[in-house]
């Protein structure tokens, strides 16, 4: 049997919201017993999110930095010694990263301290250089 409801989620072609009848099994939409747009709209802004900080993590230098201060918290001038790069370079690569919440800094006089704010993201690089060194 067919069931018509009514989902206040949807929103018109021109932007207007108002409410949409979507035609469901009545035994699924009562087992289920939740708004189906509604799991379309959070799972979109999950993919949204993951898809902001996998764009954060496409450069290599980031990559490098996160893998670095995985091991442990560094000053700039360590990063720039054991990246090789220029200190604007890192410091321009930091602020990136500090920018997506994925590196935290704490005041040592006049020297940062720069740290992995989750250790998620250290996993998350680690397994994108495996997965790329793999032969397919």
């Amino acid at each position: 049997m067919q069931v018509a409801v009514e989902c206040a989620a949807y929103t018109g072609p021109a932007g207007e919201g108002r409410l949409r009848a979507a035609t469901f099994p009545r035994c699924l939409h009562k087992r289920i017993g939740i708004c189906l747009y509604d799991v379309v709209s959070a799972q979109t802004k999950a993919f949204e999110a993951a898809g902001e900080l996998l764009k954060v993590l496409a450069a290599p230098a980031r990559l490098a930095i996160v893998t670095e201060l995985a091991g442990q918290p560094r000053f700039v001038h360590e990063l720039v010694d054991l990246l090789g790069m220029s200190q604007p370079l890192v410091s321009q690569h930091l602020r990136v990263l500090r920018g997506a919440r994925l590196v935290g800094v704490e005041r040592q006089g006049r020297e940062a301290v720069y740290s992995l704010v989750d250790q998620h993201v250290a996993h998350i690089v680690a397994d994108a250089v495996h997965h790329s060194k793999e032969e397919p």
